[in-house]
């Protein structure tokens, strides 16, 4: 097994790869409230796209990126952990190396 360290930080492929991922699914109503609206999807079905890349997302992709809404940022993208399937994924779309 290879151990990797990833710097999400400096990356952000995950948040930036599929319009579909960053959606709600186990939030409660009271967590998804505290979501600024202008960050949520019109069917408030998940965070607001540009693209695939989530509204929350500032910065440069694969140079220095930051969730703006980090701590209360909706479940799945709390699941998603660096080095796992959805990360790798991301990142080899972007062609990002290991």
């Amino acid at each position: 097994m290879i151990s990797v360290d990833f710097d999400c930080q400096s990356c952000g492929a995950c948040c930036a790869y599929n319009a579909s991922w960053p959606r709600f699914s186990t939030e409660t109503d009271e967590e998804l409230d505290e979501l600024p609206r202008h960050l949520v999807a019109e069917d408030e079905q998940g965070m607001r796209c540009y693209g695939d890349r989530c509204a929350a997302l500032s910065g440069s992709v694969g140079v220095s990126t930051a969730c703006t809404v980090y701590d209360i940022r909706p479940d799945i993208c709390r699941a998603c952990m660096p080095g796992d399937g959805a990360c790798l994924e991301a990142r080899a779309a972007y062609g990002f190396s290991l």
